[in-house]
Parts: structure tokens; sequence; C-alpha cells
């Protein structure tokens, strides 16, 4: 065997035995771009929710609108039939009367809406604040990702342990939305 072919295969063995530390990395790096992906898609699906919820609450608010509506039109029509003279006494009594349950009920009914519609704001916020965690958690995911792949063309592990530490916080972020109310 000759001096170079000696000094070739030296060099492969030491190159094979290098890829051999770096495997490590490179499984950490699909690892976290799986993650990056699950992630990215809860976080779209959460903010997803959270304006399916303000549509609701939307919608909610404007039933509360159009029965205050109602009932201020009624109350109106009550004041004006308690104002102006009227032939029939009895008559206008009885369409009082009318005014009276219907106002009694939406009153009732008021007071429904508004805490549904209030019920629909809070979960517009928790999906809200479950997205913001799922976006930090992107970040910080997307970070510790390429904070990773620094170390295949360094050679140098201290990056590999940056990246982790990233992506440990990218993890703990996406954890602490089951934590949340």
């Amino acid at each position: 065997m000759e001096a170079h072919e000696v000094q070739e295969l030296k060099e492969h063995a030491e190159h094979g035995a290098h890829e051999e530390t770096l495997r490590p990395v490179a499984f950490s790096m699909s690892v976290l771009a799986v993650m990056v992906a699950i992630t990215t898609v809860l976080g779209h699906r959460t903010h997803t929710q959270a304006v399916l919820f303000q549509n609701k609450a939307t919608d909610q608010w404007n039933e509360y609108q159009a029965k205050k509506i109602r009932s201020y039109n009624t109350s109106l029509s009550d004041d004006m039939l308690n104002t102006v003279t009227v032939a029939d006494k009895t008559k206008a009594q009885n369409i009082l009367k009318g005014y009276a349950s219907h106002q009694e009920k939406w009153n009732e009914d008021l007071n429904e809406e508004q805490e549904k519609a209030k019920g629909l704001e809070e979960k517009v916020e928790q999906a809200e604040v479950r997205a913001d965690r799922f976006d930090l958690a992107e970040a910080l995911l997307e970070i510790g990702l390429v904070i990773t792949s620094v170390t295949l063309l360094t050679k140098s592990r201290i990056y590999w342990y940056f990246g982790i530490a990233f992506a440990l916080g990218g993890v703990a972020s996406a954890a602490s939305v089951l934590f949340l109310k």
C-alpha cells in the first residue's frame, strides 16, 4: 500500500468517525422539525378557533342589540299610549298589559343574551392566550432548529446544546397550554 492510499484511508476513517458523532445532532434536528410542524398546526387551529369564537360573540351581541332596540321601541309606544288621550281606555290598557309582558320577557332575554356574549368573549380571550403560547413555542423551536443546524457546519457541539436549550423552551411554552383554563 502506498503512502497516499494510507493517508486517504486515515482521512476516510476520521471522516466516518466524525459523522458518527454528528448523528445525534442530525436526529435531533429531525425531531425539532417535526415539533415545529406540529406546533405550527396547533397554533393555526387555535387562531382559527379564536376567530370563530369572535364571530359567535359578535352575532350574540347583535342579537342583544336587536332585542334592546325592540324593547326600547316598545317602551316608546308604551309612553305614547300613556300620554295620548285614547278613545277606548280598556283597549289601550290591554295593549299596555301586552307591552308590559313583552318588556318583562325582553328584559330576561337581554340579560341572557348579554351573559352568552360575555361568555363567548371570554372564550376568545382564552383561545388568543393559547395561540400566543403556541406562537412562542413555534418561534423557540425554529430558533433551536437553526442553532442546532449550525453544529453541522461548525462541528462544534456547543451550538447543539444552545439549540436544545431553545427547543426545550419551545416545548415548555407549548406544554403550558395544557395548564391554561
